[in-house]
């Protein structure tokens, strides 16, 4: 039997919060088809990692930062017409990575463990870090609740929704806030790499299985939650990384439900 360490229930306590906050944010994501936009954003955390690191501080401020500051860099660049914007969200995409790895490994002072920002350490979460997740995923989930219609109506019919009078430019910037803090406070948790995964992947394997939003967005938290609980068990039995073993659970789970609903379409 594994005994509760405190570094496990705080490891179960950020992951099950982020499990939670995650779900319905990245429902949204999928609504909108915007996975490639949150990579993007997550890959530029990297430079706010580096960014806190020289400054010396805790580093999700400065990863806030630097992901609203690349979202609306995106989203400027997005309605100018001579560079598809695929191809906008490719070149930052891999730019902020490598940026992000350059300014990192070349700071000054104690190695920097690059693979822990990378992939996380869900292991060295702190009491800080938990301020900072049930602080702001409680401020993402009030204010999806709020916008929780007008974003629906958004991803169901942009133009739509926007003649019927929902303010679209605040909404979408309102959305792109809460994808970056979302992906600010879960670095710690699956790195930078993993971070859009965790949004997305729980919402991929609820989808085949919910007849309303509401329901898919409870289904991939509760997908979610199992996935941490599974992913951490893996890893304290095998010594292998939390942050992947959670995720690696998730993609199962997703590949299963599509397999099964794509099966049961085609008997």
């Amino acid at each position: 039997m594994i005994d509760l360490e405190p570094f496990l229930l705080r490891a179960l306590a950020a992951s099950l919060a982020l499990a939670v906050v995650a779900a319905p944010l990245g429902s949204l994501v999928i609504w909108n088809r915007m996975s490639y936009f949150g990579e993007t954003v997550s890959q530029a955390s990297l430079i706010g990692i580096a960014l806190g690191l020289f400054l010396g501080i805790d580093i999700t401020a400065p990863v806030i930062l630097v992901t609203l500051a690349v979202a609306a860099l995106l989203i400027l660049l997005s309605r100018q017409k001579i560079v598809p914007l695929d191809a906008i969200l490719g070149l930052m995409h891999h730019g902020a990575l490598a940026l992000g790895v350059i300014a990192t490994l070349s700071l000054k002072g104690p190695a920097v463990d690059l693979m822990s920002y990378l992939f996380g350490d869900i292991f060295a979460v702190t009491a800080t870090d938990l301020l900072w997740v049930y602080g702001g995923g409680a401020l993402v989930l009030a204010v999806l609740t709020k916008l929780w219609q007008p974003m629906l109506r958004l991803a169901v019919h942009e133009e739509l929704a926007s003649a019927e009078g929902v303010p679209r430019d605040i909404v979408k910037g309102v959305f792109i806030v809460l994808l970056s803090l979302t992906i600010a406070i879960a670095i710690k948790i699956v790195g930078a790499l993993l971070v859009i995964a965790f949004l997305i992947v729980p919402a991929v394997a609820a989808r085949p299985l919910s007849s309303t939003p509401e329901r898919m967005a409870v289904l991939a938290a509760a997908i979610a939650a199992l996935s941490v609980v599974l992913g951490i068990a893996l890893s304290l039995n095998f010594d292998v990384p939390g942050g992947p073993s959670i995720v690696l659970f998730m993609a199962v789970i997703a590949g299963i439900s599509v397999a099964s609903a794509a099966l049961a379409k085609s008997s």
